[in-house]
């Protein structure tokens, strides 16, 4: 059976360069997080697989799944649990018939129509937002507020992962309007201790 982690921890090295993705990796674990995601949307592919497959490493040794963001030959070729897709990557219906029917596809779905067809494409989770403003994206869409989270989770046939400007205390009410959980990236890696920051987010997202 497929393990979907309700704490998304997104490993950054644009924003910050304090720490590696791998160090990001082992602290999100220290803190709780029970989903890692590789992001890294610039260098090299040589360099771009050295530190997916190292983050791959520390998520196996913990037993935890690993998810590549964007990248379908990244995520296959460190033999990652999963990849992440926007609207404008690699299809989740070409995404699955390439990897095969155990690997996790999620997918950013920003209406009810999109979420449809990515359940009719095979994906396992679906991720909304921005539910709030988020300096992340250079060109992010509308923000949907929780309100736009609550009706999109009361109509979604995929667990909803929640994206975009959710901190820890904003992440009481984004469960609250009905998610399954949420992917934080910034709110970690640029926090003054990532681990201690992890565990106050899974004190709200994993005791569901």
């Amino acid at each position: 059976m497929k393990q979907i982690g309700r704490l998304h921890v997104i490993t950054d090295f644009t924003f910050q360069q304090k720490h590696s993705h791998t160090e990001l990796a082992m602290m999100a674990i220290q803190g709780g997080a029970d989903s890692i995601q590789f992001r890294q949307k610039h260098g090299s592919l040589r360099d771009l697989l050295a530190s997916a497959h190292a983050v791959q490493l520390v998520c196996s040794s913990n037993n935890i799944p690993f998810i590549v963001n964007d990248r379908v030959d990244i995520a296959q070729a460190v033999h990652a649990d999963g990849v992440h897709l926007g609207q404008v990557d690699m299809p989740a219906s070409l995404a699955r018939a390439i990897l095969g029917p155990d690997f996790i596809i999620g997918i950013t779905t920003p209406d009810s129509s999109l979420a449809s067809k990515a359940f009719s494409d095979g994906a396992d989770y679906v991720g909304f937002g921005p539910v709030y403003p988020t300096k992340s994206k250079s060109n992010p869409i509308g923000v949907q507020g929780i309100e736009g989270l609550a009706k999109f989770c009361n109509t979604a046939k995929l667990p909803v992962i929640a994206i975009a400007g959710i901190t820890a205390e904003r992440s009481v009410e984004v469960m609250k309007a009905g998610a399954y959980g949420v992917a934080v990236m910034t709110a970690v890696s640029l926090a003054k201790n990532p681990t201690m920051e992890v565990q106050r987010f899974s004190e709200v997202v994993c005791r569901q």
